[in-house]
């Protein structure tokens, strides 16, 4: 009777494992219905890329590939940046994948190779929610004079700030056993990019101590499967993202399908050419240029806009301040110029401060019919402030001078 009732109990344990799997699945494959059903466009995957979601609040940079940013005015709304506010980055077309088949490789230097699917990799690792601005490195890229710069013509709006949920990319590793000598995590997406001949995944890498570091206590870097609390849309990534605090846009891969622990850094075009700040476009540069990690200190005035007519006497001045990408590193100030520089106002934090993280900040000040511009610029706990102005360079990469609004008066 006892053997019978411990079967029995074995069986029924398997069965609940197997109902829970199938639940985990089928929470996948319904989050990616809706999220089709959201997004699905006349004309075929061919048009896939020639609108936005019909949610989405932003300003379309590029169509193929689909690339756009939101208006800086709803970026001084929410500490949160809504999904639908926040900045898309594509280097192809939008890849469309079903939740319940999609798999995750791990292999490289590890004692485990193994592929899960995002189901499986939610129900065997801890969960991790963590708060991190992403911005792309070619944020305020229109900003930048000097000769013609190739890329999306990005204004100050390919910055936002998420709440990413999922399981803590060290977790991972460490369950596959990272072997000596492995110094580099290389990354690649599901996407496909094409460039004259050649087709290939976008990707990249990050350094081993980055993929395990942490802060106060908890791990950092996240494979995400939720934004917000929402599961990912198929723009930022769905069913899986990496998410890099700290570091640029393009280290946080987006439909994540091959992690590859190496002792060197990722051959990935947009590791190995891409993402470099150089200051002319040859191979001989390139080659020399070390990739990008860590974002810059930034800043931008995104209340009022250029577009606003304003009154002389109180104005509300409102926009975002992000602290350089390293770690440990927060905002200290927010200041705000209305004469070009020559004093500065100290702005209100209005938002918590935190690594990794932006914060929203507000200052009063007063105008006359012969306030020409308005300024800002921040200070972060490193001691880094923003520079006066920017160098040019080939890619038009971290663009951080102090922001400027021309004012329009009524």
């Amino acid at each position: 009777m006892h053997s019978r009732t411990v079967a029995m109990s074995a069986a029924g344990s398997r069965r609940a494992l197997c109902s829970r799997r199938r639940f985990l699945q089928s929470v996948c494959a319904g989050g990616l219905a809706l999220e089709l059903a959201a997004r699905r466009l006349p004309g075929g995957d061919d048009g896939a890329d020639k609108a936005l979601p019909a949610s989405a609040r932003l300003v379309v940079r590029s169509e193929k590939p689909l690339n756009a940013e939101p208006a800086l005015e709803e970026l001084a709304r929410d500490w949160l940046t809504p999904v639908e506010s926040f900045y898309i980055r594509n280097h192809g077309p939008t890849p469309r994948f079903d939740g319940a088949s999609f798999r995750l490789a791990v292999e490289g230097l590890v004692d485990r190779q193994f592929e899960l699917s995002v189901a499986e990799l939610v129900e065997r690792f801890p969960a991790l929610r963590t708060t991190a601005t992403l911005t792309c490195a070619g944020n305020r890229r229109s900003e930048f004079s000097g000769p013609k710069i190739s890329g999306v013509a990005w204004g100050a709006g390919a910055i936002g700030n998420a709440e990413w949920s999922g399981v803590a990319l060290a977790a991972v590793l460490r369950h596959a056993g990272v072997q000596s000598g492995a110094k580099h995590v290389w990354f690649e997406g599901g996407d496909e990019i094409s460039d004259k001949a050649e087709t290939y995944p976008f990707g990249g890498s990050i350094p081993m101590e980055k993929a395990l570091a942490e802060s106060d206590g908890r791990p950092t870097c996240v494979l995400a499967t939720k934004m917000n609390g929402k599961p990912l849309t198929a723009e930022h990534g769905f069913p899986l993202r990496g998410v890099v605090p700290g570091y640029i846009g393009a280290r946080s891969v987006k439909w994540l399908r091959k992690i590859v622990v190496s002792d060197r850094p990722s051959p990935n075009h947009y590791l190995a050419q891409a993402y470099k700040v150089i200051d002319e476009e040859t191979p001989a540069a390139l080659e020399a240029a070390a990739p990008l990690y860590e974002y810059a200190i930034n800043s931008a005035i995104a209340v009022p806009s250029a577009e606003t007519a304003v009154s002389p006497g109180r104005l509300k001045v409102q926009g975002y301040a992000l602290p350089a990408g390293a770690a440990g590193c927060t905002l200290k100030r927010v200041e705000v110029s209305i004469d070009g520089g020559e004093r500065w106002i100290a702005a209100r934090i209005v938002s918590p401060v935190r690594d990794f993280s932006w914060a929203l900040w507000s200052a009063d000040v007063t105008v006359t019919e012969k306030t020409e511009t308005l300024i800002v610029r921040a200070v972060d706990s490193s001691g880094q402030t923003q520079p006066r102005e920017m160098p040019w360079n080939a890619k038009g990469y971290q663009y951080n001078a102090w922001h400027q609004v021309q004012l329009k008066h009524n």
